[in-house]
């Protein structure tokens, strides 16, 4: 059955203190409501993307505090980080949080990002499937170089590997490689898939990574999707408001014309689910990538809502969206 996740940038609008106790929160919330996983973001440098860049220390923080609900990060750009030190930390958040930490992997889309690390972007690709050979090489207690092995042992969190990717290359590379496949709540759109659906470009990745996994391996796929539920269509809308017009202006400057402003047209064209249970619960229905994942990872940011408003769009999500879907929450989870 699918099941639920909570996928969190740390994008509000506060100091970064407080960016991190909020999302402390709605780890925590999303936990008491039924949500098997918390997603968290890596991103270097930039502000407006969610300043975390030490995904780890949040996560074995939060696992300190709040007891149950797995943790994975989504993602580590593996590209700019050493994946000796990634499984050495992977590997202790894991030890600390008691088996409940997830690995998810990316190379990275800012060009700007790997300036400070010394890294030139043009060999990104050839660098991450390196890098992700050493990081599977580690995890699995090879010998990394004079008889050194990775301790404590990592053969544990080499089954809990995600590997992200907007691309079927990536999706099998995720197959060949026997790791689970993490899917984005947006796509790039090239010129000639401008007016493609999100299930539409995504449908082919699922068949790219279903057909590469070896025969022995069963498929473990993550859909992360754009959601923001309110009691009513009318008040998500309006609460929606500011986050759709950056989503409308984005589009814009990236050469989309829209064909109407109305707020359930950029809805759509930013891949971003609003509404009501009800209307929440249509959308996602028609989503023909759902069908085949085992888990939704609901993205409640890309609208910027407020703190309460997340908290109460979680709520929302759990006991009424998934239930219409027939999706899981831990209902012997919830204590709220």
């Amino acid at each position: 059955m699918t099941e639920l996740s909570f996928f969190t940038r740390l994008l509000d609008d506060v100091a970064p203190g407080e960016r991190l106790r909020l999302a402390l929160a709605q780890i925590a919330h999303a936990e008491a409501h039924g949500f098997a996983r918390a997603w968290v973001a890596q991103h270097h440098f930039r502000y407006i993307e969610g300043g975390l860049p030490s995904p780890f220390v949040f996560l074995a923080h939060a696992a300190a505090r709040i007891p149950r609900i797995r943790l994975a990060t989504g993602i580590v750009t593996l590209t700019l980080e050493d994946p000796i030190r990634v499984a050495e930390d992977a590997v202790v958040a894991d030890l600390l949080s008691g088996g409940r930490i997830d690995l998810g992997l990316g190379s990275g889309a800012r060009p700007e990002s790997f300036v400070p690390f010394g890294l030139d972007p043009a060999r990104k690709a050839d660098d991450y499937q390196s890098k992700l050979a050493r990081l599977h090489a580690a995890l699995e207690g090879a010998d990394l170089g004079a008889g050194n092995s990775l301790h404590p042992s990592g053969l544990a969190l080499r089954q809990r590997i995600w590997q992200a990717t907007f691309s079927t290359y990536g999706g099998v590379s995720a197959g060949e490689n026997g790791n689970a496949l993490l899917l984005s709540k947006a796509q790039p759109r090239t010129p000639e898939l401008a007016h493609a659906t999100l299930s539409d470009i995504q449908v082919p990745i699922v068949d790219a990574y279903t057909a590469a996994l070896p025969s022995s391996a069963t498929p473990r796929i993550t859909a992360s999707r754009a959601v923001f539920v309110a009691d009513t269509t009318a008040d998500a809308l309006r609460l929606a408001e500011a986050g759709l017009e950056r989503i409308r202006a984005l589009a814009e400057r990236n050469g989309t014309r829209l064909d109407t402003r109305s707020p359930e047209s950029i809805a759509a064209t930013g891949d971003t689910f609003v509404g009501d249970p009800d209307e929440v619960a249509r959308l996602l229905g028609e989503d023909a990538v759902l069908s085949r994942v085992d888990e939704v990872a609901f993205q409640v940011h890309s609208v910027d809502p407020s703190h309460e408003h997340i908290l109460r769009s979680l709520e929302l999500a759990a006991t009424e969206v998934a239930p219409r879907l027939g999706w899981s929450t831990s209902r012997a989870l919830a204590t709220v």
